[in-house]
């Protein structure tokens, strides 16, 4: 443990946490336990923003009680703050930038888990911020840098982070209180104080000296199949012995995920039906020299064609919403108690594509094109708002869900069925002349995704990079070309860099080359 700091001055504390991870909490629990030990002691906050955009700041001021009532600030002073503890990755990078960690002063204490930020969520690819550009400012900002994945560290002893927070800052020494004291002002509190207690013990010897995390975070599993019968349990062991036999070792974790996912989302039948298509790729990837490539081809069209099968339709949405590992994994996200009640509402705005989708593909497609059908769907359409822990909401997601086992002779089905073959098709025509263009245009399948609008602006993008690919094929670079194409479509939702990277190929494969 560090020398207590100097009482010559309040001691500055700030804590950043988003919506639900207690950071009131624990700054609630600072007062307590400043005030148990005849301290003079402030707290304020700052509200961020919501839908996770921002952290509320908890700011502390305290100092041993005097003579005189001291003067303390309502917010923090950059270069002035003692003890940052940042409940999330991110925001420890804010605190940095907010020039709340100074290298002469500030202890930092943060948890490396992530909860993502909308602005993170929304981007088309991937738009997870670098976490790495956090380990290496706050080696640099703060005079002392501590961090362990405190959300984890929790949830393995039944708790919420604040409690581990509270650990965590009791194990730094960052503040001249003893370890009893830290553990009393948890249990003036009086809710869940077991629970807390252990978090905070298992937090307070996780973090060490030179800030090094002793707490692993544990390998993220493999998702597992839910329900089924005898039968169709042992038509999926031996699909995934069929993978393990057939396929390369290092396409083994991509195929069980992937075979995992399709089974999911459908029955073995499909996912006998995914490894069918695969093992035409694998053919034509062994034919191409494919040993000494890694197998890049079949590796993308096998992460890629479990999505492109298991696209978000309405049964798919509604098994979700209805499953009853949801309802269990709600009321472990809230932490609610046996006792308490918790309602679930669904927000939906389905639309009247969505709903011809339901319909057999032999008559749907005109139902889709007639006005009068279009009109009744209408009356189904728009935002809608479903109890799903009422019996009445959760058995319309649950008869919608029993659709699934009609689902291939559905017009969504056939479909996205359709695309699929269509996509399959431009990557094996591709591969024997060019096997690197045939692999961009495998992973150009990604642009694909959501549900509703969202998804029809996906396809969107998907069409006009694959007409710009066509512009570019038979040149040498046409593969290099194909994932500046991609890249440029996973930038911004608004399509402006797509159209930039398209405007380009126009200028230099010629006039007639137009792109609607």
């Amino acid at each position: 443990m560090s020398d207590p700091l100097s009482q010559d001055r309040p001691i500055c504390v700030a804590v950043l946490a988003i919506g639900g991870q207690g950071g009131g909490v624990v700054s609630n629990w600072l007062v307590a336990l400043a005030e148990s030990r005849g301290w003079v002691v402030q707290a304020t906050s700052v509200p961020g923003v919501a839908q996770r955009t921002g952290a509320t700041v908890y700011y502390l001021e305290m100092i041993e009680a005097g003579g005189q009532a001291p003067v303390l600030a309502l917010m923090p002073t950059p270069g002035d703050v003692d003890l940052v503890v940042a409940a999330e990755w991110m925001e420890a990078g804010r605190a940095i930038q907010r020039g709340l960690v100074s290298p002469d002063r500030t202890t930092l204490i943060a948890s490396t888990h992530r909860s993502l930020a909308v602005a993170e969520k929304s981007r088309p690819g991937d738009g997870i911020n670098d976490p790495q550009a956090v380990e290496v400012a706050a080696a640099l900002a703060a005079k002392r840098f501590l961090k362990a994945d405190l959300a984890q560290v929790a949830a393995a002893n039944g708790s919420v982070i604040s409690a581990s927070l509270f650990g965590a800052i009791a194990g730094s020494g960052a503040l001249p209180f003893p370890r009893a004291a830290y553990e009393d002002a948890i249990r003036s509190g009086g809710v869940g104080v077991e629970a807390s207690l252990r978090a905070f013990d298992a937090a307070f010897n996780c973090l060490t000296e030179d800030g090094q995390e002793e707490v692993a975070a544990n390998p993220k599993p493999l998702p597992l199949l839910e329900g089924g019968s005898t039968d169709e349990r042992t038509r999926y062991q031996a699909l995934t012995e069929r993978a393990e036999r057939t396929f390369p070792e290092a396409l083994q974790e991509t195929l069980r995920a992937g075979l995992n996912r399709v089974i999911d989302f459908q029955d073995s039948a499909y996912g006998e039906e995914y490894l069918d298509r695969l093992d035409e790729i694998l053919d034509l990837d062994k034919r191409l020299d494919g040993a000494q490539r890694d197998y890049n081809l079949t590796a993308a069209v096998a992460k890629y064609l479990a999505t492109a099968m298991s696209y978000q339709d309405v049964i798919r949405v509604a098994d979700l919403k209805s499953r009853g590992s949801r309802f269990s994994r709600v009321r472990d996200d809230i932490s609610a108690a046996d006792e308490q009640i918790v309602t679930i509402t669904e927000f939906m705005h389905p639309r009247v594509e969505e709903l011809a989708g339901l319909f057999p593909a032999f008559f749907g497609r005109n139902f889709e094109d007639k006005k009068l059908v279009r009109l009744l769907l209408s009356l189904f359409t728009g935002s809608k708002r479903v109890r799903s822990d009422s019996l009445r909401g959760f058995l319309s997601l649950y008869v919608l869900s029993a659709l699934r086992r009609w689902r291939r002779k559905l017009l969504r089905h056939e479909i996205e069925m359709e695309h699929t073959r269509r996509w399959l098709a431009n990557v094996t025509r591709s591969a024997g002349d060019d096997y690197d263009l045939a692999v961009e245009i495998a992973r150009c399948r990604r642009l694909i995704k959501g549900y509703s609008d969202t998804h029809e602006r996906s396809i969107s993008k998907f069409d006009k990079v694959m007409q710009g690919i066509e512009l570019v094929r038979g040149r040498s670079d046409a593969a290099d070309w194909a994932r500046r194409l991609h890249e440029a479509a996973l930038q911004d939702t608004e399509g402006t860099a797509l159209a930039g990277a398209l405007d380009t190929i126009r200028s230099f494969t010629g006039p007639e080359s137009e792109v609607a």
